[in-house]
């Protein structure tokens, strides 16, 4: 059916209900609007759903939702992984909820059984829950850093991470097959709850997760001395991090803790943002003002779903407060868990360190300096959570740290995605730790650059929206492709990565080798001067980003070096 064939569907089959009819004549009129919502079925790709919220085929409602879920059971049936369950969480947005019970009801219908939070909890905790309960997969209800109309929905495998290769396909061409909405099962909530099938869970978990987050500090002594002294400001952005976060503050012992209240409370529409994200500086505005009135030392705040921190600290030079990209951040907190494992005699025999392609090129220095294995991986956290499965299963590593440039990082093993609930932890810890030798995280910032070299990263994204928007972000890495740049500016190319042919051309010699990683939508030029460029559509908006890393002789020169390489993007495009 074309889309106005579908748009027609909707609005007639008695399978839909009268409010989604009612919302969908209400476009009647306009043709574009309803081109959009019917051109195409919502994508499940290898990260599940997201969407803007309403009725028809490419947005998030109830009817997509479940028709997704009936692909991800269909999948679970064929593997014999139906008496395990699948534990499903949801964050604060819209729908959150509705969602995650549409998705416990039609799993339950397939004689699934759903394990549902009581209420909204962190992304990271349903990674913890799926390997707690032993399930054989999860679903977690967010749209993350979206803005107020997304809403998405993300799929897990029994290991705790998102699904990756080759399982992501193969559930993807099972959600592909379920093409008629009337063989979607459902079933009455009462009547799953009475046969055992739908379970709620809660405190329990908490508990759990608790016990397991406490696990990676390192000088709970150094704590509880500086405890008194350190001041923190926190805001949850109106989302989940919110209880997760107080508590493991406040049981670690931390007596300054300052909420944000105007952000403390659950708000799906995010009243006092313009986008709830981390790496948006006007998103700290409140925090900011509270940090002053406060003399905080430090700044943090988690996205809806409390899987990324961002954070600002002081700089007792100005008495400013210094904005800390994800790079940053993560590396304060990878660097002092390496020295510190390291002094203690608490590191694990072949530690481990996992990162992304895109992420800071101080992390490789790091882990050479600690004597870790250092493991690069595709963008998307759910490549770090592998390599943990990985090192499991073959005893070859034990993972320390992972960190994404992206604002998400994980200490320790207790979940397999990023978690700001344990990186709030982990910065914290480091903050005392700073107060007590007279520092603050600022400057033991500057102290990482003049030991491993002054790193700068950036990104520059397109957003091209719409049924036009993805064509020509295809061009675009199509002209990248075919015709690959010599130079960025005044920096040469020495090699090109294109993963999604798996290779790895010399651009002096013209040799091709094969990547190593999985097929990826992904081109990354290695540049003279420890100097780099990543392409890449985003998985999760109609954008296409550019990565972008620099190493300078200290905090001007490597601006104006990344400042130049940004330029020499934008030329090229």
């Amino acid at each position: 059916m074309d889309y106005k064939e579908q748009y027609n569907f909707w609005l007639s089959d008695a399978y839909f209900d009268e409010a989604t009819k009612q919302e969908l004549r209400g476009i009647a009129a306009d043709e574009g609007e309803i081109e959009d919502r019917f051109y195409k079925e919502l994508e499940f790709g290898t990260g599940g759903l997201r969407g803007v919220i309403g009725a028809g085929t490419n947005r998030m409602n109830i009817y997509t939702v479940r028709k997704a879920t009936q692909g991800l059971a269909n999948y679970i049936l064929k593997q014999g992984g139906q008496e395990k369950g699948v534990a499903i969480a949801y964050d604060s947005r819209r729908m959150s909820p509705e969602f995650a019970d549409e998705a416990a009801l039609c799993m339950a219908a397939n004689g699934i059984k759903a394990y549902v939070f009581d209420a909204l909890r962190p992304t990271p905790e349903l990674s913890f829950a799926i390997r707690e309960l032993g399930c054989i997969s999860g679903i977690v209800v967010t749209a993350s850093h979206n803005p107020p109309e997304y809403n998405g929905y993300k799929a897990y495998w029994e290991d705790g991470a998102q699904v990756a290769a080759p399982r992501d396909g193969e559930i993807i061409e099972e959600v592909r097959a379920v093409t008629d909405y009337n063989d979607v099962k459902t079933m009455d909530k009462q009547e799953a709850m009475d046969k055992g099938l739908y379970q709620v869970i809660g405190k329990e978990i908490d508990d759990r997760y608790m016990e397991e987050l406490k696990k990676q500090i390192i000088h709970p002594e150094v704590i509880q001395e500086m405890a008194d002294d350190i001041r923190i400001v926190y805001t949850p952005f109106h989302g989940t991090g919110n209880v997760p976060v107080r508590r493991i503050l406040s049981e670690l012992g931390f007596k300054h803790v300052y909420i944000v209240p105007e952000q403390e409370l659950p708000d799906p529409d995010f009243t006092t943002l313009d986008y709830p994200n981390p790496e948006d500086p006007k998103a700290f505005t409140l925090a900011l003002k509270l940090a002053k009135e406060k003399d905080a030392d430090v700044v943090l705040a988690t996205d809806p779903d409390a899987d990324r921190l961002g954070i600002y600290a002081k700089d007792k030079a100005t008495g400013e407060y210094v904005s800390f990209t994800g790079n940053m951040s993560g590396m304060l907190i990878a660097e002092y868990i390496m020295r510190e494992r390291a002094a203690t005699g608490k590191m694990p025999e072949n530690p481990a360190m996992v990162t992304t392609i895109v992420t800071t090129n101080m992390t490789r220095a790091i882990a050479e300096d600690y004597k870790a294995k250092f493991v690069e991986v595709l963008t998307g956290f759910k490549y770090i959570g592998e390599q943990i499965k990985f090192f499991e299963r073959d005893h070859s590593y034990h993972y320390v740290f992972g960190l994404e440039e992206s604002y998400g990082c994980l200490a320790g093993t207790h979940a397999r995605d990023k978690d700001a609930v344990v990186a709030v932890m982990c910065l914290c810890e480091v903050a005392a730790w700073c107060k007590k030798q007279g520092i603050t995280l600022w400057d033991q910032m500057i102290n990482l650059y003049e030991k491993y070299g002054y790193y700068k990263e950036t990104q520059y994204a397109i957003t091209m929206k719409g049924i036009d928007g993805s064509r020509q972000i295809a061009a675009i890495m199509d002209k990248l492709r075919k015709n690959p740049p010599k130079n960025f500016g005044d920096l040469q190319v020495v090699e090109m990565r294109d993963y999604d042919l798996d290779q790895t051309t010399n651009m002096a010699t013209g040799e091709i080798t094969p990547t190593g990683l999985p097929k990826s939508n992904v081109l990354y030029f290695e540049l003279a001067n420890d100097s780099w460029c990543c392409a890449r559509p985003s998985g999760t908006e109609p954008k296409i980003k550019f990565y972008m890393g620099v190493k300078g002789t200290d905090l001007d020169d490597a601006q104006a070096k990344v400042e130049a390489l940004t330029e020499a993007v934008k030329a090229l495009l």
